[in-house]
């Protein structure tokens, strides 16, 4: 059953960029934003230690668990109609965990914040893909995208630290409620429907996609805490594996995979998809621990805490904006290498940090490299992921993207925790906290340097043909 055309009036079509952006913004906010507000949390709901890490693993487990299956669910049953209901999820945890009186409420309200992020993220990117045309209207649209997936985080810290200071951390959400409501309204007056597929629906993908993705984030991010040693880490990283192998030779045989793997099949979206993955380990680890030397080893409060980010959110920010006058310039593919390498040299320059480090010449300016880096790569690597994409594949594809972005965070940031702990980080003293960051930070720079060069490998170099995957028949 066919809907209305996908595409949007000309005249719509700043209101239809202005929806799908907001909306994204408000997932990749709340991923950030919590950072600063984990003590409060703790102290007004009575978190222990071990809890307190569940605010963020139970939005990640859902987010990163169901990310296909909200992606296959967009192609099949209309990508606004889905929008819409992930916005509705979003909102309503959103003013349940604002609400919420016990650490259980908390923790089961972000697990459906996260359901509500996995049905909408894929939304966001696939109606930006099905609404602007193919060219400079499409790379300025997913462009400012990009900009938002990068500057995100980096203002979420900001805003985590100001408003617990300034007012409440539950502000962080109950602020999600009127934008959350004014974006529906806005999606269903601007945003015309997609056309549906029909056909079947692939319910063994969905298992095993659901299953593997949700099985392999709970082992990372239960190493981050416990090792990689503990048996259940081990079970749960191996199953997560064994479903998603499971999952692929599945995708072979189906007629409407919920994961077509003729996406892997160019180059340059494979390049995309593993550039995302590693590029986003190395910046969850840089929030992360950059976050903890602010307020642990020089300390800063939280809001100074989330103010010391500005020297990145500033420059990301414009940076961003001009990514697609440099587009011109400079190509798609030079920008998101140009990015890499500016981010690889202000990301090594901060792993250099001490203790007796001056904030101006240790943190702010390797920062600044930072936020000019994240502002060319993101976008770039946001149009390559969906690079000469056809309509049906548009949803898994964006789904691709943000499964890249969520996994490459997550497995990210629990190699650097082995590298802190390795380190020495938690010993407690001041040099041993130094020591373990920059231990981490230095994983970070490893990251980006392998998104350097597999980027160049697959994106830049012309010779390339595109990687010979033969079961991506579909």
């Amino acid at each position: 059953m066919n809907t209305m055309s996908a595409t949007a009036k000309p005249s719509n079509k700043a209101y239809v960029l202005l929806v799908i952006i907001c909306s994204y913004l408000l997932i990749v906010l709340d991923i950030s934003i919590v950072i600063a507000a984990l003590p409060r949390m703790q102290l007004d709901l009575g978190f222990t230690a071990t809890g307190l890490s569940w605010v963020q693993n139970a939005y990640i487990l859902a987010f990163g668990g169901l990310m296909l299956l909200g992606a296959r669910a967009g192609d099949m049953l209309g990508r606004r109609r889905m929008f819409i209901f992930g916005l509705i999820f979003f909102t309503l945890a959103s003013l349940a965990i604002g609400l919420a009186h016990t650490a259980e409420m908390l923790i089961m309200f972000r697990a459906i914040q996260g359901v509500g992020a996995a049905i909408l993220a894929p939304s966001t990117l696939a109606l930006l893909t099905t609404n602007f045309a193919a060219g400079s209207e499409r790379t300025r649209a997913v462009a400012m995208y990009g900009a938002v997936a990068g500057m995100g985080a980096s203002v979420g810290l900001v805003m985590g630290g100001v408003l617990t200071d300034w007012l409440s951390w539950r502000v962080g959400f109950l602020i999600n409620v009127p934008l959350g409501i004014a974006l529906m309204i806005g999606a269903w007056r601007w945003i015309p429907e997609s056309e549906r597929r029909s056909g079947s629906f692939d319910i063994i993908g969905a298992l095993t996609s659901t299953l593997g993705m949700t099985a392999l984030v709970y082992g990372i991010v239960r190493s981050a805490r416990v090792g990689w040693a503990d048996s259940l880490t081990l079970a749960m990283v191996m199953g997560g594996v064994a479903f998603l192998i499971v999952l692929v030779i599945n995708e072979t045989k189906v007629a409407q995979p919920i994961m077509p793997l003729r996406l892997f099949a160019h180059h340059e979206r494979l390049g995309a998809y593993l550039g995302r993955f590693l590029f986003l380990g190395a910046m969850v680890g840089f929030w992360f621990f950059t976050a903890q030397f602010l307020q642990r080893v020089l300390g800063f409060s939280a809001s100074e805490a989330g103010l010391a980010f500005l020297p990145v959110t500033i420059p990301n920010f414009i940076s961003a904006l001009s990514v697609p006058r440099m587009t011109r310039r400079f190509g798609n593919a030079g920008l998101m290498i140009g990015g890499l390498l500016v981010s690889l040299l202000g990301m090594f320059w901060l792993s250099r940090i001490g203790v007796g480090v001056s904030y101006l010449t240790g943190v702010a300016l390797p920062m600044v490299l930072i936020g000019i880096g994240q502002g060319c790569t993101l976008s770039p690597l946001t149009v390559s992921g969906v690079a000469d994409v056809s309509g049906e594949d548009a949803g898994a594809a964006s789904g691709l993207v943000n499964v890249a972005h969520q996994l490459g965070g997550s497995m990210g940031l629990a190699a650097q925790v082995v590298l802190f702990a390795a380190a020495g980080g938690a010993a407690g003293s001041p040099q041993a906290l130094v020591h373990g960051i920059s231990a981490a930070l230095t994983g970070s720079s490893v990251m980006l340097a392998l998104a350097l060069a597999l980027v160049w490998l697959l994106v830049i170099r012309p010779r390339f043909t595109p990687v010979n995957v033969p079961i991506c028949n579909q």
